[in-house]
């Protein structure tokens, strides 16, 4: 039910906002916002995939929690989307989605302390290192064998 007022109510809600802000500012200006904040998105999403890319590599090889740089990427992104689609309310959502203390908020929110990576730490506890040495077989193995 509450997807189907979402699906609805967010065109609606759009729509409102165009007219009533749409109405103060002009139309050029209306139109103007629209583009700049689709510019502004693609932005977005091209230099926060960059630096995804640098920051996960450089998570990977120190001790950092990748988890919580990835989720503030993805915040990055949907906010970047977001910024993309035409509407003042989607704009408003993702430059909120771009500013830190929020990404910090909802990442905290999504990964509830870490606890996905706490566990992923004691199952890797389990693992046993060792040295091995590869032999040539022999001869033909059981499998090779023609009768």
């Amino acid at each position: 039910m509450w997807l189907l007022v979402a699906i609805l109510g967010l065109p609606m809600l759009e729509i409102a906002l165009f007219v009533v802000i749409g109405g103060k500012i002009g139309l050029w200006a209306t139109l103007g916002w629209v583009v700049l904040s689709a510019v502004l998105g693609v932005f977005v999403m091209r230099l926060s995939a960059a630096r995804q890319a640098v920051a996960l590599r450089g998570g990977l090889a120190g001790l950092r929690d990748p988890a919580r740089m990835a989720a503030g990427g993805m915040l990055s992104l949907l906010g970047g989307v977001l910024l993309i689609l035409p509407g003042f309310f989607t704009d408003g959502l993702g430059l909120l989605l771009l500013l830190p203390p929020v990404q910090m908020l909802l990442t905290r929110r999504l990964l509830k302390g870490g606890a996905i990576f706490q566990a992923s730490r004691a199952a890797d506890e389990d693992v046993v290192e060792g040295e091995f040495t590869e032999t040539p077989p022999s001869g033909p193995s059981g499998w090779t064998r023609l009768d």
